[in-house]
C-alpha cells in the first residue's frame, strides 16, 4: 500500500546526442532534464537530484538496438501477440553477461546498479517495425550488501531486491517544416521491490514534444 502522497515532478527534458569521437560508431542519445515543478510550486534547492528523481544523463533505453550494442544481447523470436488491439511481434533478449552489483551513495539514499541481470521483451508494430513497448525485469533476485557506515541503529546489513520492472511506451509523433516522423517515450512505470528496505512505483508520462533545429556558418 502507498505510504504518503506521491511527489509530482514537472521536468523540462530533453534529448540530444553529439557525434561519436571514433566517427565509426553511430551517436547514442542522452535525456537530460531540468526540474521545473514539485507539486505545482517552483522547486527550492533541496529538492534538485532528490533521492529517487529520474536522473539526467540516462541513456535511451533502445540503444541496445545500435549494431555496436547488440553482441551484449542474445535475441530470440517469440510470435505475435496483442497491445492496446492491435497485433504486434514479440521479440525477448537477455544480458549475456553480469556486472559487479554497485551501491552509489548520497547521504541516506542509494542507486543500486545490477548490470547484465535483466531480461525483457519488445513489441514491434507488425506492418512498420516501430517498436511499440519495451518490458524488462530482473532474470533473478539478488542481494545487496550494505556498507559498514550505512548500517544505521539496527539496520539491516543487507537487502534483497526481490523486482525491479520497468515498462516503456512509444508512440510516433510529427514533426513539421521539414515533415519528419520520430520514435519518442509515451510513458514510463518502474516497480521495484526490496525486501528489508523501502519499495517504490514511479509513473512518468511525456508531452509537449517540439523539436529544434539550429544551423552555422563560418566567418573568415
Amino acid at each position: 500500500m502507498p505510504e504518503g502522497f506521491a511527489r509530482v515532478l514537472d521536468f523540462e527534458l530533453r534529448i540530444d546526442w553529439d557525434a561519436s569521437a571514433g566517427g565509426d560508431q553511430p551517436p547514442e542519445a542522452r535525456i537530460m532534464r531540468e526540474l521545473r515543478k514539485v507539486n505545482g510550486r517552483a522547486p527550492r534547492p533541496k529538492d534538485l537530484d532528490a533521492c529517487l528523481d529520474p536522473k539526467s544523463g540516462a541513456l535511451e533505453p533502445l540503444a541496445m538496438l545500435l549494431p555496436h550494442h547488440r553482441e551484449e544481447y542474445t535475441f530470440a523470436w517469440t510470435g505475435f501477440g496483442r497491445l492496446k488491439n492491435r497485433r504486434a511481434m514479440m521479440v525477448d533478449y537477455k544480458s549475456r553477461t553480469a556486472g559487479a552489483i554497485e551501491g552509489k551513495w548520497k547521504g541516506d539514499c542509494v542507486s543500486i546498479d545490477a548490470p547484465g541481470r535483466t531480461k525483457g521483451r519488445i513489441w514491434l508494430d507488425e506492418m512498420t517495425h516501430d517498436v511499440l513497448r519495451l518490458d524488462e525485469q530482473l532474470t533473478g533476485q539478488f542481494e545487496y550488501r550494505v556498507p559498514r557506515e550505512h548500517w544505521g541503529f539496527n539496520g539491516p546489513t543487507s537487502w534483497v531486491v526481490e523486482r525491479a520492472d520497468s515498462s516503456v511506451r512509444y508512440r510516433a509523433v510529427a514533426f513539421h517544416d521539414p515533415e519528419e516522423i520520430v520514435l519518442l517515450p509515451e510513458s514510463i512505470e518502474l516497480l521495484t521491490i526490496f525486501r528489508n528496505a523501502q519499495s517504490y512505483r514511479i509513473s512518468q508520462t511525456f508531452s509537449e514534444y517540439k523539436r529544434f533545429m539550429t544551423a552555422g556558418r563560418i566567418v573568415r
